[in-house]
């Protein structure tokens, strides 16, 4: 397929919010006020046991109290929601997903991985993963809370010192901003910064109490625009198998990726180092766990899944290699 450059044209568009800041800042309140005024029907995942039907007098909605908070149970609900056609989903919080996921990967290092928790990684940030491309292929607006690491400051109050909450950086995975279209960091005061805004309309305000207009406000901007245009897949309907040869069957790595003989060149300058070289076609080589450590150090939770894929796969065409070459 040629690739070709098109004219950018606004196109209509669903909503991705993000709504964090520490407990009594109305995240779960201002979520409501915004969906509402956007318009049409609201599902709520409530994990903040059962906190969102105390709004019930206040606010239309349907509510799921959501008892697995595990990534799993995350991923179920959200397409629950989906499929039924709700409007506007919120998901109240996404805080406890990450909770559960980073219990599940310290109990994986236990069990599995001798107590590494680099190697665990590599079974849970695919997690993470599909919990993000969860909330970006939502049919409808999506409105996530976050809790804020929550700190105590002085501030001066008029000659005298007072003890203030101030909320840090979300609960979630890093990284977790860059996913979502919109951000507003919510006070202790109800006063709510937008710290990021795609529709560049918003940016650096401060919005006192965000209620209803907001919501206005962002459901016209969003829905104005063309249609949007149908997705691309993202993968081919068929997987085309390379041709087996008999090149291909004296030296399996005849027909490997570009990427893949880089991996593995990097892998056995590492053992050369490490003075161990033939261990590498070893699986249960030492040596191997160590070059996986070197490449995942100061990664981030992205780069640890690919780097642990990409060293997995390299490492299996080393030993398919190797069988090929006594066999």
């Amino acid at each position: 397929m040629p690739v070709e450059f098109k004219k950018a044209t606004k196109e209509q568009a669903k909503l991705r919010a993000a709504v964090f800041g520490p407990s009594g800042s109305g995240k779960t309140f201002t979520c409501l006020r915004i969906a509402t005024g956007m318009g049409g029907s609201i599902a709520f995942i409530d994990t903040e046991r059962g906190s969102a039907a105390k709004y019930s007098d206040r606010f239309d909605f349907d509510v799921l109290e959501l008892s697995d908070r595990s990534i799993e149970g995350y991923l179920a609900a959200i397409r629950a929601a989906g499929k039924a056609g709700y409007a506007v989903l919120i998901v109240d919080s996404l805080s406890h997903a990450w909770q559960e996921l980073l219990s599940e990967v310290d109990k994986l290092a236990t069990a599995k991985y001798k107590g590494n928790t680099w190697s665990a990684w590599s079974e849970g940030t695919p997690k993470q993963r599909k919990l993000v491309d969860a909330i970006l292929d939502y049919p409808g607006h999506l409105l996530a809370t976050m809790r804020s690491r929550t700190e105590w400051s002085n501030e001066n109050d008029g000659g005298r010192n007072r003890p203030v909450r101030v909320g840090l950086a979300p609960e979630q995975g890093k990284s977790i901003e860059y996913e979502f279209d919109f951000l507003l960091e919510l006070s202790t005061e109800h006063v709510g910064n937008v710290i990021k805004d795609r529709t560049g309309k918003f940016q650096d305000r401060l919005i006192e109490r965000p209620g209803e207009e907001f919501g206005q406000e962002m459901a016209a901007w969003l829905l104005d625009g063309a249609a949007p245009s149908p997705r691309p897949a993202t993968l081919p309907a068929t997987v085309v198998e390379p041709p087996v040869t008999a090149a291909t069957k004296a030296d399996p790595w005849a027909s490997a990726e570009p990427w893949q003989l880089s991996i593995r060149a990097q892998l056995a300058e590492w053992e050369i180092k490490f003075g161990q070289l033939e261990c590498i076609k070893n699986t249960k080589a030492p040596s191997a766990k160590l070059a996986l450590d070197v490449l995942l150090h100061d990664a981030n939770d992205d780069e640890q899944y690919v780097c642990t894929r990409v060293f997995n796969e390299a490492r299996a065409l080393m030993v398919e290699s190797s069988k090929e070459a006594t066999a």
